[in-house]
């Protein structure tokens, strides 16, 4: 079960701490569709919240698309009606053993249901078609507010995938897409929900990506002295403003919490000034270096500074580098 910690004391209410908790249990593929959420009885036990409070938030989710309440059955993280179920491709039968098994039972499924041999080929090669054209153009879409995100991932992206990929707001994604017929967009499942309320079109692929946990830099917050102070830097507003709430409910106010995005030299600098411990992205790591260098020697004791994994979790890429043909079966 995700590690709920809610604090009663600061700024941010109880309900928006659980609220943005389970989003990042979601986002972060801890929670995967289907997953059953605690209910209220359950998560009022573990977090000390009134079950008013977490219906409340449950409520929040269901609006928000990522949850669904089932009559007599619970909460549950919503399936996406538009999300690809990416499956690895097969380059040669010997490399999957189970691939002909596969291919066999569909064959036989759809000889079942009353299609020829002739039309089977025709389903199989014009979906193979259409999943190559829309591979020839491959978004990443966030919302207007946190292009950061965005821009992180296009970053990690094209770094691993060596192809290009082009960043589009979700507000203009629907003109972006009336100029092409087929298209491949990816999104984190924050964002997954507002994107299939845009995209209408069959032969546009929608892939949610899972992000990064986060467990290992969550433990090196808990073990922080108490009264220290922990620097937390990114590109992205969005992922600092989950980072000090995930930050806040381990600690409360038994640590200070700065922030500051990459381009905000003056909240940098004063960041570096204060931390005793700073977190920070692979995109943001060479800045923070570069801005502790340029204050070494006007620092008592330099801070600490520790670089995150991607974003973008090791398994989503690898699964998106599959999808879009791009592994070897090697690999």
């Amino acid at each position: 079960m995700f590690n709920f910690n809610i604090q009663s004391e600061g700024d941010i209410s109880p309900s928006q701490q659980l609220i943005d908790q389970i989003q990042f249990a979601i986002a972060s593929g801890q929670y995967l569709p289907g997953h059953r959420l605690p209910s209220t009885r359950q998560l009022a036990l573990i977090t000390g919240l009134h079950r008013n409070t977490i219906s409340k938030a449950y409520r929040q989710l269901e609006k928000k698309g990522l949850v669904e309440s089932l009559a007599g059955s619970g909460i549950y993280v919503k399936h996406q009606g538009n999300e690809v179920v990416i499956k690895s491709p097969s380059s040669f039968l010997k490399a999957y053993p189970s691939a002909e098994k596969i291919i066999n039972h569909s064959l036989d499924e759809l000889l079942l249901q009353g299609c020829n041999l002739e039309q089977i080929k025709h389903l199989f090669l014009a979906e193979i078609d259409l999943r190559l054209r829309c591979n020839a153009l491959v978004l990443v879409t966030v919302p207007m507010a946190d292009l950061g995100a965005g821009q992180l991932m296009v970053l990690e992206l094209e770094q691993t995938l060596l192809i290009p990929i082009q960043l589009v707001p979700i507000e203009e994604l629907s003109f972006a897409l009336s100029s092409t017929k087929s298209a491949t967009v990816v999104t984190s499942r924050y964002f997954i929900h507002q994107v299939l309320d845009v995209v209408s079109l069959q032969s546009i692929r929608v892939i949610p990506l899972d992000i990064y946990d986060y467990k290992e830099e969550l433990q090196i917050i808990k073990k922080l002295p108490k009264d220290s102070s922990i620097g937390i830097v990114s590109v992205s507003s969005g992922i600092l403003r989950v980072a000090e709430i995930l930050a806040h409910s381990l600690r409360g106010n038994d640590i200070s919490i700065l922030t500051a995005q990459t381009n905000d030299q003056q909240k940098l600098t004063n960041l570096v000034f204060s931390a005793y411990t700073i977190l920070c992205d692979p995109n943001s790591y060479l800045t923070v270096k570069k801005t502790l260098q340029q204050l070494k020697e006007n620092l008592i004791r330099p801070p600490e500074i520790i670089c995150s994994k991607n974003y973008v979790s090791k398994k989503s890429i690898n699964l998106l580098k599959r999808e879009l043909g791009i592994v070897m079966s090697n690999e």
